[in-house]
C-alpha cells in the first residue's frame, strides 16, 4: 500500500486518482474528529469537504509535508477552530436579541449512532479542560503521539503528559 506522503506527491503531480484514494482512507476518521469538534453532522461535512478542497488547492502550491495525516488534521482542527470563532463572534452580535424560533428536535438517526457508553464517554471528555479531550480525539483517530504534537504543534513530551492527565482524571471520575 502506497504511503499517504505518496499519494499526496501524485496528486500533486497531478494524479487526480490520488486525490480518490486519499479521500477514501481519511473521510470516516477525519469526519469523526470534526464532528467530535463541532457535533454537528451537517458542519461536519461542510467542513470535512473544506478540508479536501484545501487538499487540492495545496496541490498548486505545496508545501513539503512530512506527514500527510498530521497535515491533513491540522486543516481541519484550524477549520473547526474558525467556524467555533465564528459563532463567538456571531452569538456576541446576536446578545440582546431575543429568538422566538423553536429549538430543533433532536436527530433520530444521531440519537440511534450513539450507545449509552458513547454518550458517557462524551459527558466525561466534555468536563475535562478542552487541550485534553482534543488530545483523546486525535489518538482516537489513529495519530501517533509524533502526528498529534504537529497537529497541536507542541512537543511530543507535552502530548503524553496531557494523555496521562486524561486518563488520570477520566480514571478518578469513574471512581466517584
Amino acid at each position: 500500500m502506497e504511503s499517504d506522503e505518496a499519494l499526496f506527491e501524485q496528486l500533486v503531480a497531478g494524479d487526480l486518482g490520488a486525490f480518490d484514494r486519499l479521500y477514501e482512507r481519511f473521510e470516516r476518521p477525519l469526519f469523526g474528529f470534526i464532528r467530535a469538534h463541532t457535533r454537528d453532522a451537517g458542519e461536519a461535512e461542510d467542513l470535512l469537504h473544506e478540508a479536501f478542497m484545501t487538499v487540492l488547492r495545496q496541490r498548486e502550491a505545496p508545501a513539503r509535508v512530512r506527514s500527510f495525516r498530521a497535515w491533513l488534521f491540522a486543516v481541519a482542527r484550524n477549520l473547526c477552530l474558525n467556524l467555533i470563532r465564528s459563532k463567538k463572534r456571531a452569538g456576541r452580535a446576536m446578545e440582546g436579541v431575543r429568538s422566538v424560533a423553536p429549538v430543533p428536535a433532536p436527530d433520530p438517526e444521531g440519537e440511534l449512532q450513539y450507545r449509552e457508553r458513547a454518550a458517557l464517554l462524551e459527558r466525561a471528555l466534555a468536563r475535562l479542560p478542552a487541550e485534553l479531550a482534543e488530545v483523546y480525539r486525535l489518538r482516537g483517530s489513529g495519530m501517533s503521539y509524533d502526528e498529534v504534537a504537529a497537529v497541536l504543534d507542541i512537543p511530543v513530551g507535552t502530548v503524553k503528559w496531557r494523555i496521562h492527565e486524561m486518563v488520570k482524571r477520566l480514571g478518578h471520575e469513574a471512581g466517584q
